[in-house]
């Protein structure tokens, strides 16, 4: 019929979402499930992997505190006769390192070593002498500390024999922290005493796998004191930071479980409006 008009063919102008038009606002898209999946397990990894590091930190406070007891024990007993050759194959860091030895010999000034070093007060020179004993072997002894404008005129030892009381250091071989030892040119930065021994031509068999930090002792007279190795210098005090490292990783670990925690929510927050959304539009009485 003409002039007739479908309503049902009519084009629908400025349709409106479904939610809209049931009434229901638009709400964040929840995150697709296998990037969810992923983010768990990240967030697992990352807290098991923080409270392993905290756990760790704990374990070294405990092994820190009982080297600082041990070393405060040692350092404070009365010294004993620095081991004999018959007991060197048995040392080791763990039961001789810090302990106050004393021994007697003859100092070798004419193969002493120099080792760089800095100590609290600065940069020079740790003076490695070996100590011949009377027993044929021999010690390498720190007599102490020298500043570097007086690495070229170091006070001997002396001549005759000479009694030493110190703390028994254990080889350090190898190298310096960030430098290596140059035998050849003769430049030093850890005391590794095989390598030491080697270069000034003593038998390898007859030096002690230790050397012993000596005590300070005030220069002879005529001596110059500002060239007179400055004994004592040995570090004693550690730093033992470690429960504020591992407070650090346990509270990362719980702002990982916090963040991930709040995703959780809000994910699940977003499902449920989806799941709310796509229900059944609600009943219009005037249809």
């Amino acid at each position: 019929m003409t002039g007739s008009t479908d309503d049902r063919a009519a084009p629908v102008e400025n349709a409106r979402p479904a939610n809209a038009a049931r009434g229901v606002p638009e709400s964040p898209r929840p995150l697709p499930t296998v990037w969810l999946t992923a983010l768990a397990l990240f967030a697992a990894a990352a807290i098991a992997g923080l409270v392993a590091l905290g756990n760790w930190q704990v374990e070294r406070r405990a092994w820190k505190l009982g080297l600082i007891a041990q070393v405060a024990e040692r350092v404070h007993a009365a010294p004993v006769a620095a081991p004999a050759p018959a007991q060197w194959a048995g040392l080791t860091r763990a039961n001789a390192e810090y302990r106050r030895v004393r021994a007697s010999g003859t100092f070798l000034d004419d193969r002493q070593t120099l080792v760089q070093a800095v100590t609290e007060q600065g940069g020079g020179y740790w003076v490695m002498t070996p100590l011949r004993l009377a027993d044929g072997s021999t010690v390498l002894v720190n007599r102490g500390f020298v500043a570097e404008p007086f690495r070229a005129r170091v006070a001997p030892a002396g001549s005759g024999t000479s009694e030493v009381v110190g703390l028994l250091r254990m080889s350090e071989p190898g190298n310096g922290l960030l430098r290596h030892n140059d035998a050849a040119r003769d430049q030093w930065f850890s005391r590794d005493v095989a390598a030491i021994a080697a270069r000034r031509g003593l038998d390898g068999n007859q030096v002690a796998p230790y050397f012993i930090d000596a005590a300070a002792v005030p220069p002879p007279a005529g001596a110059d004191p500002q060239a007179w190795p400055v004994g004592g210098l040995t570090v004693t005090a550690f730093s033992n930071n470690h429960l504020g490292y591992a407070l650090t990783w346990y509270g990362l670990a719980l702002m990982v479980a916090a963040a991930a925690a709040y995703v959780g929510r809000e994910e699940y927050r977003k499902r449920r409006g989806v799941r709310r959304a796509s229900g059944p539009a609600p009943h219009d009485p005037g249809a």
